[in-house]
C-alpha cells in the first residue's frame, strides 16, 4: 500500500512539473484566449457591450494595430510580436537549465498570449478586444483581451526572474562581476575569428 502511494505522488509530481512548463501554460493561454474571443465573436454584435452600465464591461470591438490599439501597418503588427516571441524562447532556451518557475510562468503566459493575438493578425486582420474598463464620467478607459493580459502579466514575470538571476550572478560571482561582460566577449571573439 506504501509503495502505490509513493508511486502515485511520483507521478503527481512528474505531473505538477509538466503543468509548470512553459509549453503547457502557453497552451493553456492560447486556448482560453481564442475561445474567449470566439465567445464573443459569435455572441456580441461588433460595437455592442454588456452591461451597458458598468465600469467594467465586455464589449466586441475589432484592433487593426497592435498592442492596447497602438495604431501599425500590417506588417509590422504581424512582423513585431513575432520578433517577441522568438526572443523569449531564445531566453527560455538558453535558461531553461534552471528549472525556474518565474521563467516557466512568464515564458508561457507571454508566448501564448503573443501567439494569440497573432493568430487573430493573420486569421482575420485585426486582433478582437472585449474587455472594457470606463471611467466614472462614462469615458472608455481602455479594452484589451485575455491574450494582452497574459502578455502583460509575462513580461513582468519575466522581468522579475531577470532581475533575480542577475542579482543570484552578481552575488555569487562577486560584486565586480558584469553578467554582460562573458556573452559580449564571446561575440568579440567570434568575430575576429570569423575575420581571420
Amino acid at each position: 500500500m506504501r509503495e502505490v502511494a509513493v508511486t502515485r505522488d511520483l507521478q503527481m509530481s512528474g505531473l505538477w512539473h509538466q503543468v509548470q512548463t512553459a509549453p503547457f501554460l502557453a497552451l493553456v493561454a492560447l486556448e482560453v484566449d481564442q475561445l474567449t474571443k470566439l465567445w464573443v465573436r459569435e455572441s456580441l454584435p461588433l460595437g455592442e457591450a454588456i452591461p451597458h452600465d458598468s465600469w467594467l464591461r465586455i464589449t466586441h470591438v475589432v484592433n487593426p494595430g497592435i498592442f492596447l490599439g497602438v495604431p501599425a501597418s500590417p506588417m509590422i503588427s504581424v512582423l513585431l510580436p513575432s520578433a517577441m516571441i522568438f526572443a523569449a524562447l531564445i531566453l527560455y532556451w538558453r535558461l531553461e537549465r534552471s528549472n525556474d518557475t518565474l521563467l516557466n510562468l512568464g515564458t508561457g503566459l507571454f508566448v501564448g498570449g503573443s501567439l494569440g493575438n497573432l493568430v487573430d493578425r493573420i486569421a482575420y486582420g485585426h486582433v478582437t478586444d472585449f474587455i472594457e474598463l470606463v471611467t466614472s464620467g462614462g469615458h472608455v478607459r481602455t479594452i484589451f483581451n485575455i491574450a494582452d493580459l497574459c502578455a502583460i502579466l509575462g513580461i513582468a514575470i519575466l522581468e522579475v526572474f531577470l532581475i533575480r538571476f542577475i542579482i543570484r550572478l552578481i552575488l555569487k560571482k562577486g560584486l565586480n562581476y558584469n553578467p554582460v561582460a562573458p556573452h559580449m566577449a564571446r561575440l568579440f571573439h567570434k568575430r575576429r575569428s570569423r575575420e581571420k
